[in-house]
C-alpha cells in the first residue's frame, strides 16, 4: 500500500511497487520460492529450472504455500482483515515435509538412521533462519523411491494449545554404481562373452540380496533382457530384476587374439550388415 503508484508520493514508488510484486509472484509459489533461492533475482518466470539430483534433500518445509499467498494479499487489501491473536484461537500446527536420500541396501534389510534436517524457523522480528533438528527414523524394509514416511506430531506445533502437525519425509535413492532403479524393479547391463551369448551359458549375477546364478539362452544378442522375478525391491509385492546382456570383446592385443579374430572372419562368414542394402 505505500509504494502502491496511485497513493504513494514517494519518488521510488513504482520501483518499489515492483519489488514487492516480484516478491508476491515468488514467494506464492513454491517452485518459484525455490528457484529463487537457488537464482536470486536473475530468476524470471518461465525460465528453465534443473536442480542437482539430492537438491532440496534434507530441508523441511511447511505443507501449506497458500500462508505466504494470504500475506501478501492482506497487504493489497484483498479481505482479509487483521489477523487476531494466537491465543484468541485454537488450531493445529501444519504439517510439514522433507526429503532425505537413503541407499538401496537400506530397503533390502530395513534399518534406523538418524536424520539431520533444517528447519526454517523465524524469529520475533520476521527473520528467517535455519535449524537443525536430528530424529532417528524406522527405514521400513521394502520402502520404494516416492514413499512417504509420517512422523507424527514432528511437523509445525499447534497453536493455543492445539495438536502438532506430522511430519512427512519423502524416500529418494542415491545412485547406485550397478543397478538402475524403477519402482520397486532393478536394471542391471551385465557383460558377457560372445561365446556364452553363442552358445548358451549359466553365468553369475550380482544381485544386493547376494549373487545367483542366471541361465542365458543360446543364440543371445546384446541388448536382450532378462528378468529375475521377485529380485527387485523386497515390497509388497517385490519388485523384479532386470538384467540386460551386454557383449563384452575380448581385446585383441596379442599376435594369437589377433590371428583368432582373423580366423573367425574367415571361417564364420558372419555379415552383422545383411540386408541393410550396402
Amino acid at each position: 500500500r505505500k509504494y502502491h503508484p496511485d497513493v504513494s508520493k514517494e519518488s521510488d514508488a513504482e520501483e518499489r511497487f515492483k519489488e514487492v510484486g516480484e516478491a508476491y509472484e515468488v514467494l506464492k509459489d513454491p517452485e518459484k520460492r525455490a528457484a529463487y533461492d537457488q537464482l536470486g533475482n536473475q530468476w524470471q518466470t518461465g525460465q528453465e529450472f534443473r536442480p542437482p539430483p539430492d537438491w532440496g534433500a534434507n530441508v523441511e518445509f511447511s505443507g501449506d504455500p497458500a500462508a505466504f499467498s494470504d500475506f501478501f494479499e492482506s497487504l493489497f487489501g484483498r479481505g482479509f482483515g487483521a489477523r487476531r491473536p494466537a491465543a484468541a484461537y485454537r488450531a493445529a500446527g501444519m504439517d510439514h515435509h522433507a526429503r532425505v536420500v537413503i541407499d538401496l541396501a537400506d530397503s533390502f534389510a530395513g534399518t534406523t538412521r538418524s536424520i539431520t534436517l533444517q528447519r526454517p524457523v523465524a524469529d520475533a522480528a520476521g527473520r528467517v533462519s535455519t535449524r537443525e533438528h536430528t530424529l532417528k527414523v524406522r527405514i521400513p524394509k521394502g520402502v520404494k523411491p516416492g514413499q512417504h514416511i509420517r512422523l507424527a506430531g514432528q511437523g509445525e506445533p499447534g497453536i493455543g494449545g492445539g495438536a502438532a502437525g506430522d511430519l512427512y519425509l519423502e524416500i529418494a535413492f542415491r545412485p547406485h554404481p550397478l543397478y538402475r532403479i524403477d519402482g520397486s524393479d532393478l536394471y542391471l547391463e551385465l557383460p558377457v562373452t560372445p561365446w556364452e551369448a553363442a552358445l548358451g551359458a549359466t553365468v553369475p549375477v550380482p544381485t544386493p540380496g547376494g549373487p545367483v546364478d542366471l541361465k542365458v539362452p543360446p543364440g543371445s544378442n546384446g541388448g536382450r533382457r532378462l528378468r529375475l522375478k521377485g529380485r527387485g525391491i523386497p515390497a509388497t509385492p517385490p519388485g523384479d530384476l532386470y538384467v540386460q546382456l551386454r557383449i563384452a570383446l575380448p581385446p585383441a592385443d596379442t599376435p594369437a587374439a589377433r590371428e583368432l579374430y582373423q580366423r573367425m572372419g574367415r571361417e564364420l562368414a558372419f555379415d552383422p550388415r545383411q540386408g541393410m542394402g550396402v
